[in-house]
């Protein structure tokens, strides 16, 4: 009997195919020892083991796509892991943070939570599988990483000596619905730029990508809070101008008021009844040049 092994080329194959989903439970793994972390009392490991896991959440679609591994269900689990990583894992973080302390303050981590998965869902119905121009609200990772991220910020000295007076416990409050509401949003948000050496556009996202990882590593307790705040923010804000723009009159309502006294001046046009005739050896493909102004 004869068993036929796979091939070098095969056995390449599968591995590759493997790889982005290796990356995916990577992300897993971390989402899940974040909310062990926390349980244990390492508030900050844990909210650095969301930062890990999404690092590596931007990896894995970035692994498929260059190595044109993408599939429906790649897309499927990375959606269920990230419903853990970045909807569960800073709901418990918030929980053992700051709403413990009343009855029913773990209601907001049930709406966290809720906004992540519904996020999570219009996003593979609307966008999954297609290219991202842009974000029909706010990623869920970005929000899980910027409640994440907050802990360690905290334990900075800027934030001791600036910011630790803040009544923390409502503005997180607040935050966690707010984040909520941004996730479920249509507010556009821009996605990671892509990098390139051969375009001047290219080469500033690529410095500016840069710029980012050295920050990142360099100074990490100062970049990812500031950073990931800044960019819920600004997709608000941007948001919110641009829908204003849209919505400014031509001009001055007050002085664009007519006056009943002045007689207006109208445009008087006569038709040269013969085009609707047709039977004019003149006829013009154009009927305006039939058309003849009068003041």
């Amino acid at each position: 009997m004869n068993i036929s092994r796979p091939s070098p080329k095969e056995t390449l194959q599968r591995g590759i195919i493997i790889l982005p989903s290796a990356f995916t439970l990577g992300n897993l793994f971390f989402g899940l020892y974040a909310m062990v972390a926390a349980s244990r009392g390492d508030l900050a490991w844990a909210g650095w083991f969301i930062i890990f896991a999404g690092t590596l959440d931007m990896l894995d679609g970035r692994v498929a796509r260059f190595t044109r591994t993408g599939s429906r269900f790649g897309a499927e689990l990375d959606s269920l892991v990230d419903a853990i990583s970045f909807g569960v894992a800073p709901g418990f973080i918030m929980y053992h943070l700051y709403f413990s302390d009343t009855q029913w303050s773990w209601t907001l981590s049930f709406v966290y939570v809720t906004a992540v998965v519904v996020r999570l869902a219009r996003f593979n119905v609307e966008q999954g599988g297609e290219a991202k121009r842009v974000f029909h609200g706010l990623p869920s990772p970005a929000a899980g990483m910027l409640l994440a991220s907050f802990h360690p910020f905290s334990q900075t000295p800027f934030f001791a000596t600036y910011l630790a007076g803040f009544p923390w416990h409502q503005i997180m409050a607040i935050g966690v619905v707010l984040l909520g509401v941004l996730m479920v949003s249509h507010v556009p948000y821009s996605p990671v730029p892509r990098i390139g050496l051969r375009t001047a556009r290219g080469l500033l996202n690529t410095a500016f990508v840069l710029g980012c990882v050295f920050a990142a590593i360099a100074i990490p307790r100062y970049f990812f809070f500031p950073s990931l705040l800044l960019y819920a923010s600004w997709g608000l804000l941007k948001s919110a101008l641009l829908g204003l723009l849209d919505r400014v009159p031509g001009g001055d309502p007050l002085l664009d008021m007519e006056d009943e006294d002045q007689e207006e001046e109208q445009e008087v046009r006569t038709l040269d009844y013969r085009a609707l005739a047709g039977g004019s050896a003149t006829h013009s493909d154009h009927p305006d040049e039939h058309l003849e102004e009068h003041s």
